[in-house]
């Protein structure tokens, strides 16, 4: 069994039997895409093409506006209808390119290479940055930008998330099962660039048959090691891996980097390959769409840009009305209340369930039993941090560490008052980071 883990964290239902066994499935576009400009944390990328302007799939349409910033690549040929807002999964108005698509796919050319060993450091990370990758576990940190700490020679591990702990997504499993090839040699890219580093392939232990082929695929990868996790949620969270993996803790106040170590989930890592060694931008990504409102749940290779409703359509549409859909998983998702919004890098899944269990439950008072601290993988209070933030006491809440809580609703799962307890800490952690940029700080 296995032992790797951290303190705290739960054990949902995982609902990954509805598309685990359903190979991934390819899926063309219909006649418009929607790319918008700001699918990274950072800046968002500035257009270099104009309406009315015809472009080809793998062309840039717009460039980062920073350092902290990402490329982003028209993932059909076509024609550029508009620069304009569209709503995106948060809700948010975002500034956008739309692109009529002409069906025929006319393709750049991209620089691949016979070896990538040929490559020198730079090299790699150029490739990796011109491709626009970020990190598609969710998060969008631009992947250059992760790839290059002050002090490389202090990195000591180069972990690559494979635990893939959120309830009902299967994407990273897919890809591990039918493409791991692509996973091991993208890390062997990152691996390039950190000469002191060891590869860690972290899986979670409801994974066998995954731990059983990477290991047989790595047997001869002095560098790489497979390290199976215990299977609980939020395994996946990038300072509960580097724990369970390494033992180092990290804060709020510091990076990875700071620890020793780099973190990217399976896709980013298996872009990263397909950046170096073929030279192709990022354009397509993984995506489970599932839920018990989901005619025939599958994992699907989705063009960047398409809309969420032309999934639910090649999944056969819904089974019943579903009574929530949800961008992502249920724990750290997007409630959706419109399809027509766009995917994007960091889309990994569109959940539609039966039953909403969140608007099922009236809160009521707190009980004081303590099964959020329990339940608490930042080890903070939510039950005081959501009474600082009620009451508008942003210095109490900061007293209390409030600024470690890493959202992922293990609290408000737990709590048998139904006291929405993430939300709330999550609201006040908006108001102090915004005030906080607002000072220059």
């Amino acid at each position: 069994m296995a032992k790797l883990t951290f303190t705290g964290g739960i054990h949902p239902y995982d609902g990954k039997k509805l598309s685990k066994d359903k190979p991934i499935m390819d899926i063309m576009p219909g006649e418009k895409l929607i790319y918008p400009l700001s699918q990274h944390i950072g800046a968002p990328a500035t257009p270099i093409v104009a309406k009315g302007d015809r472009v080809l799939r793998g062309q840039m349409i717009a460039e980062a506006s920073g350092f902290v910033s990402s490329n982003i690549f028209s993932t059909v040929s076509g024609t550029v209808q508009a620069i304009e807002p569209h709503r995106v999964v948060t809700g948010d108005m975002i500034n956008s390119i739309v692109i009529a698509n002409d069906g025929l796919y006319e393709e750049v050319e991209y620089d691949a290479v016979n070896d990538i060993g040929l490559l020198g450091k730079e090299q790699i990370l150029e490739r990796i940055k011109n491709a626009g990758i970020v990190g598609m576990g969710g998060a969008g940190f631009p992947t250059h930008v992760k790839l290059s700490p002050k002090e490389p020679d202090k990195i000591e591990y180069c972990i690559a998330n494979c635990a893939e702990c959120e309830p009902y997504l299967t994407s990273d499993y897919r890809r591990m099962m039918e493409t791991p090839e692509m996973l091991i040699e993208g890390l062997k890219c990152e691996l390039k660039l950190f000469d002191k580093a060891m590869g860690i392939l972290a899986v979670e232990d409801n994974k066998p048959d995954c731990i059983e082929k990477l290991r047989a695929l790595t047997k001869d990868e002095p560098r790489i090691m497979v390290k199976a996790l215990k299977t609980k949620y939020p395994q996946g969270s990038e300072r509960q891996l580097i724990y369970a993996t390494t033992k180092r803790a990290i804060d709020s106040s510091r990076l990875p980097a700071d620890a020793g170590c780099i973190v990217n989930n399976v896709d980013t890592l298996c872009a990263i390959y397909n950046a170096v060694k073929n030279g192709k931008p990022l354009m397509e990504r993984i995506v489970t769409v599932t839920g018990d409102a989901v005619r025939s749940p599958q994992n699907y290779r989705v063009y960047i840009g398409m809309s969420y409703s032309e999934l639910i359509e090649a999944a056969g549409g819904f089974r019943t009305e579903p009574a929530k859909i949800v961008s992502g998983g249920p724990m750290m998702g997007f409630a959706l209340f419109d399809l027509d919004v766009p995917t994007t890098k960091t889309a990994s899944a569109l959940l539609a369930l039966t039953k909403d269990e969140v608007s099922r439950y009236e809160p009521t008072a707190c009980i004081n039993c303590g099964m959020c601290l329990e339940a608490c993988p930042g080890r903070v209070m939510p039950k005081a941090l959501a009474e600082c933030a009620e009451h508008g006491d942003l210095e109490r809440f900061e007293e209390l560490n409030g600024m470690e809580c890493c959202e992922c609703g293990c609290c408000s799962f737990v709590c048998p008052a139904k006291r929405q307890l993430t939300q709330t800490i999550k609201s006040a952690r908006k108001i102090i980071l915004a005030n906080r940029k607002k000072a220059g700080k």
